[in-house]
């Protein structure tokens, strides 16, 4: 499948869960957005999720997702495991959709189904540095340390690989910028930008062998070097 009709398919798939959406919330559901690599550019049919965000008059259940996902999983096999729903109330109080992601959807949300723009205030730069120290970094450290001791890689551990050699670029990114992006904008920014300690030839071969689809195994002997990404943002970061 070639890279344009792979984010068609993934495109049709995201219009029929707003389209199911639509059908279980009537007019609570205010709007369903594309979000992430659909949106933003840079979707990977190997690498990357089908990020969408759902804002409804008062959010959605438990019940309600797990029978979505019921839904998914019949409606395209293939597709429902990388479906991630980012979800929450008119007043965005409840629900999954942390700083960063609430900026992607200010600045690159597109509307599958929107009955009622609503927007939460924007994150300002202390917000998404204070945001990057806790969940984020936390979640980076145990992605490396899940894929340094690993003696080879599947289908799920490769995924983890590549955005763990990655998210060094991201993670900076939003940490300098106070916004999310593309992983090739986060690498274009560190090219423009080195940062002190950032091995960042291995970032490009990560972003190469992402762009071309590729299983990550080829960087899986430089898993090593990780550790030493995730020192040198903790480094500049100063946590």
């Amino acid at each position: 499948m070639s890279d344009t009709a792979a984010v068609e398919h993934a495109r049709g798939f995201a219009r029929g869960i707003a389209d199911y959406w639509q059908e279980q919330l009537g007019e609570r559901l205010l709007g369903f957005y594309l979000i992430g690599s659909l949106a933003h550019g840079g979707f990977s049919t190997r690498y990357s999720d089908i990020d969408v965000g759902l804002i409804s008059t008062n959010g959605v259940t438990p019940i309600e997702i797990e029978a979505m996902r019921q839904h998914a999983r019949k409606f395209s096999p293939d597709l429902a495991p990388k479906l991630s729903l980012f979800w929450t109330d008119r007043g965005f109080n409840i629900g999954r959709f942390p700083t960063l992601d609430r900026l992607d959807y200010l600045d690159h949300a597109q509307p599958l189904i929107e009955r009622e723009r609503t927007a939460p205030p924007r994150p300002s730069l202390d917000d998404v540095r204070a945001y990057l120290r806790g969940q984020p970094l936390d979640s980076w450290r145990e992605q490396i340390a899940r894929v340094t001791v690993l003696t080879a890689l599947d289908d799920v551990t490769r995924r983890t690989y590549i955005r763990a050699l990655l998210y060094t670029a991201r993670f900076l990114y939003s940490w300098h910028v106070g916004r999310m992006a593309s992983n090739d904008d986060a690498v274009a920014f560190l090219h423009a930008q080195p940062q002190p300690g950032i091995d960042l030839d291995l970032v490009d071969r990560a972003l190469v062998c992402r762009i071309a689809n590729r299983p990550s195994d080829e960087l899986f002997g430089e898993r090593d070097k990780l550790a030493g990404q995730l020192a040198a943002c903790v480094k500049i970061i100063g946590a």
